[in-house]
């Protein structure tokens, strides 16, 4: 179809490929990084498609005042922040690209898991603090470790197939039936909890998710645990997860997110610091880096060439 009439808003920044091939396909793009949300409002009824990352909630309240809107494409693997229901209600076609940074996930999970195991954060301060503490920081192989990872979608996924050389047994669990493939065997939460070493986060933000790494469910493994999370910040009650660390129920935490960002993940959070995450600032093992796993140069084009495909993809099979 012809799609010079598509008029696409952009409301973040991204790789300037994403704007630059939307035009050479022949869509008008606008952009807007400022404005709020309800001026953002005022004008997106001139709109047929709108491209955005996290910086404000795509609820009803916008969505009935799209009335021209066709597709939302967010740079990025998750669609938390858009009224997805609603938006499917009034025909919207929802993009998003987690095949985009799903191998920069998969790195960093690697990267955290590693330096947990080997103590890289505790003996590289007390070197540069004129320290040299050999014993203190004898670590651990992964070689025979049983390695659990919850989702196992194409983030999952990626960190499984990272895995294959380190002579790991990998399992994955998901609500969703026959997705475990040559990297990892698919197995019930109970038997999970059984067997594993570590547990490596890959769910997207529901409902469902929505603080399942409780104090209940901690309690639940066999055997004391290393954890990685570089999903969602909501999906672990932080109290919980350092009630667990002081217990050495948990035995090291990598964690790329935390409950306590703002839901642009683009700051942390205002006022005095809870307790918990206090906690988790002086805790030699733990890792903590800014909402940055799927963050890197290649992904940064890979999520804006996703996205460009899926958009040309979908306009391309419209009779309109």
């Amino acid at each position: 179809m012809n799609v010079a009439q598509i008029k696409i808003l952009h409301i973040d920044s991204n790789h300037p490929l994403l704007w630059e091939q939307l035009e050479q396909a022949g869509f008008q793009n606008d952009a807007d990084f400022t404005s709020s949300k309800e001026e953002i409002e005022a004008k997106i009824g001139n709109y047929q498609g709108i491209v955005i990352r996290s910086r404000f909630k795509i609820d009803q309240s916008f969505l009935d005042k799209a009335t021209n809107l066709q597709f939302i494409a967010r740079v990025g693997a998750g669609l938390e922040s858009i009224d997805c229901e609603y938006a499917m209600q009034r025909g919207i076609h929802l993009i998003a690209a987690p095949e985009g940074n799903a191998n920069a996930v998969g790195e960093q999970a690697i990267g955290m898991l590693l330096s947990l195991f080997n103590h890289l954060k505790k003996a590289n301060n007390e070197v540069k603090s004129g320290q040299w503490i050999r014993e203190g920081n004898r670590g651990h192989e992964l070689e025979g470790k049983t390695i659990g990872i919850i989702g196992y979608g194409n983030m999952g996924k990626s960190f499984a197939k990272k895995l294959r050389g380190f002579d790991v047994t990998i399992l994955c669990y998901d609500i969703l039936p026959n997705v475990g493939d040559e990297n990892a065997t698919q197995v019930s939460l109970v038997e999970l909890q059984e067997q594993a070493d570590v547990i490596s986060l890959h769910t997207p933000w529901t409902p469902q998710t929505d603080k399942m790494i409780n104090s209940d469910f901690i309690n639940q493994f066999k055997k004391p645990f290393w954890f990685i999370n570089t999903a969602r910040g909501n999906s672990v009650v932080t109290e919980d997860l350092v009630e667990a660390l002081k217990a050495g129920k948990i035995l090291g935490a990598g964690l790329d997110v935390l409950e306590y960002e703002k839901g642009s993940f683009e700051t942390l959070f205002e006022g005095e610091k809870p307790a918990a995450f206090a906690y988790l600032l002086q805790a030699d093992n733990v890792l903590l880096t800014p909402h940055i796993a799927g963050w890197t140069v290649e992904s940064h084009q890979k999520l804006a060439q996703t996205i460009v495909n899926k958009i040309t993809s979908f306009y391309s099979k419209q009779p309109f």
